[in-house]
C-alpha cells in the first residue's frame, strides 16, 4: 500500500472518530429531550382517566348540559365511554399508560425533540461506521470497537423502524438511549483499536453473511430484553396496586408512563420469537463458514460452544411462553437468563476467553 493510500485511510479512521464522538454528543441532548418529556409531560394522563371512568370498575351514568343554536338548552344523559383495557398476566385489567408521551402539548414537544435528535445521532454514527469501514476497506466488524459502534447503531436503528412503523415504543428511548451511551462510551475508552486488517483466514463473503446477522439479532435480542426488565418493573408496580399497597411518587410517575405489564410482556415475546429463526441461521452461517475457513463445521471452540448455549436458552424461553404456567415473571426470567448468555457470548467470550474468535484482541 503506497503512502498516500495510508494517509487516506488514516484520515478515514480519523473522520470516524470524530463522527462517533459526534453522534455521542447529540445522543446526549436527546437523552436530556427524553428526560424533560418524563419531567414536564403530564402523569400518566390515560391511566388517570380511566380510573376516573371506571371508577369501581362498572360504568355509570352523567348528566350533562347539551346546548344547540337551534335550542335553549337541555339535559340528557350519556353514557361513560368503555375503557379499553388489555388483560395482564392474572387477573388485573389495567390500561396502557401514554408511552411515555408526555400526555400534553409540552410533553409531547419535548418527545418529539428528542425522537427528532435520536434520528440525527443514529445518522452521523451511521456515517461514522462506513467511514470506519472505507478506511479499512473491508466490513467494519474486525474487532469490539468496531462490534460495539455497529450494534449500537443497529439497536437505535430498529428502534427507529418500529416508531416509522407507527408503533407505540417511544416508552423505550430514555432507558435505550442510556445503554447506548454507556456502550459507546465503553467502546472508545476501553474497547478502542486502530483499523487494521484480517487475518486471511477471515476475508470471505460470510464475514458479510455471519457477522451482519449477529449483529442485527443481538440488536433486537436486546431491545426485547430491555423490553422484559421494563415488564418486572411494572408487574411488581401492579402487583402492589392490587394488595392495595403505595408505590413511592417517583415510581408511580415513571412506572405509570409505560405500557400494561401485559403489553410489554406481549412485546418482549414477539420480539423474541421473530428473530429466533434468524439466530438459528446465524447459528448455521458460523458453521459453513468455519468449514471454508478452518476445514471444520464445529471444533467447539469458545464463540461456538456460548453461541450454541444462548440458542438453547432462547429456544427453553420461546417453549416455556409456549406452555400453559410458564408465562409473566417465570417466563421473564428465563428470557434475562437467556439474554444474559447472549451478553457474555459478545462480550465475556471475546476479551475474557481464548479461541478462534478471539483473533483481533479486543
Amino acid at each position: 500500500m503506497n503512502l498516500a493510500a495510508t494517509a487516506t485511510n488514516e484520515s478515514l479512521a480519523q473522520t470516524s472518530n470524530v463522527l462517533i464522538y459526534s453522534a455521542m454528543a447529540v445522543y446526549l441532548l436527546a437523552f436530556f429531550a427524553h428526560i424533560a418529556e418524563w419531567l414536564f409531560g403530564s402523569r400518566s394522563k390515560v391511566a388517570r382517566t380511566a380510573a376516573a371512568l371506571t371508577g369501581d370498575g362498572k360504568s355509570a351514568a352523567v348528566p350533562v348540559q347539551v346546548r344547540s343554536a337551534r335550542e335553549g338548552g337541555s339535559t340528557a344523559v350519556l353514557e361513560r365511554p368503555e375503557v379499553i383495557t388489555r388483560s395482564a398476566s392474572g387477573s388485573r385489567d389495567l390500561p396502557d399508560g401514554p408511552g411515555a408521551a408526555g400526555g400534553d402539548a409540552q410533553g409531547d414537544l419535548y418527545g418529539r425533540i428528542a425522537i427528532s435528535l435520536t434520528v440525527l445521532a443514529w445518522g452521523i454514527e451511521a456515517v461514522g461506521v462506513v467511514t470506519r469501514a472505507l478506511s479499512v476497506q473491508r466490513a467494519p466488524w474486525g474487532n469490539m470497537y468496531e462490534f460495539n459502534i455497529t450494534i449500537t447503531t443497529v439497536v437505535v436503528g430498529v428502534y427507529l423502524a418500529f416508531l416509522a412503523a407507527k408503533k407505540n415504543v417511544r416508552w423505550i428511548g430514555l432507558p435505550l438511549l442510556i445503554t447506548v451511551l454507556l456502550d459507546l462510551g465503553l467502546a472508545i475508552t476501553v474497547l478502542y483499536t486502530d483499523s487494521d486488517q484480517l487475518v486471511p483466514a477471515l476475508h470471505s463473503y460470510w464475514l458479510w453473511i455471519h457477522v451482519s446477522t449477529a449483529i442485527f439479532c443481538g440488536a433486537v435480542f436486546y431491545v426485547g430484553g430491555l423490553s422484559t426488565v421494563l415488564y418486572l418493573f411494572r408487574e411488581r408496580y401492579e402487583s402492589k396496586l392490587a394488595a392495595g399497597l403505595k408505590p413511592g411518587s417517583f415510581a408511580t410517575s415513571v412506572l405509570e408512563r409505560l405500557p400494561a405489564a401485559a403489553t410489554l410482556d406481549k412485546f418482549a415475546y414477539r420480539v423474541n420469537a421473530a428473530v429466533f429463526p434468524l439466530w438459528t441461521f446465524t447459528i448455521v452461517a458460523g458453521a459453513i463458514w468455519a468449514g471454508d475457513a478452518w476445514g471444520r463445521y464445529w471444533g467447539w471452540d469458545p464463540k461456538e460452544v456460548w453461541s450454541f448455549i444462548t440458542w438453547v436458552a432462547y429456544a427453553a424461553y420461546l417453549h416455556a411462553r409456549a406452555t400453559a404456567g410458564w408465562k409473566g415473571r417465570k417466563a421473564a426470567y428465563l428470557a434475562l437468563i437467556a439474554l444474559g448468555c447472549w451478553l457474555f457470548n459478545y462480550y465475556g467470550v471475546n476479551i475474557f476467553v481464548t479461541g478462534k474468535h478471539s483473533y483481533a484482541g479486543v
